[in-house]
């Protein structure tokens, strides 16, 4: 079955695209969830026009993204963490605290947006923020000890 979705869904496609799935999927939970239409000729046709329409403004969300991916390329956070003495870091670091890092500096990325490679010590690791479907920034950040308070 072939659906036009909606919306942005996980692992499956972004809002306006054409992907097949299986029946029960589309019919079950995507339709009923509002993520999905039933990609009939009439709804390819509305879909294609709506695209011929919207192309400037999707134009500009593009160029808005590579923007901010330009100037999180220029971005080194510091994320403080408990640590042990040998340098393992007592939990990860986790989207949120890099969404926090960045909101600290005048950056708003909601931190669904953000992937985090696992980081257990001390050091460096980075991020990858998916701003638009075609712009993916990474983001380098520095775990470093947080000093206890006293």
């Amino acid at each position: 079955m072939q659906v036009i979705l909606i919306q942005d869904v996980a692992n499956l496609g972004y809002k306006n695209d054409i992907v097949k799935v299986k029946d029960g999927y589309g019919r079950n939970y995507l339709i009923p969830q509002k993520l999905a239409v039933i990609a009939s000729e009439g709804a390819k046709k509305q879909l294609a026009e709506n695209l011929k329409q919207q192309a400037h403004k999707l134009a500009k969300l593009r160029d808005d993204a590579q923007a901010l991916a330009t100037q999180l390329q220029a971005v080194r956070l510091t994320i403080p963490m408990k640590a042990s003495e040998n340098g393992k870091i007592f939990g990860s670091v986790t989207n949120q605290q890099i969404a926090e890092a960045l909101e600290a500096i005048g950056i708003n990325i909601e931190r669904k947006l953000i992937a985090v490679e696992p980081v257990k010590e001390l050091g460096e690791g980075k991020a990858i923020a998916k701003l638009h479907r075609e712009v993916k920034a990474e983001i380098a950040f520095t775990v470093v000890e947080a000093k206890e308070e006293e």
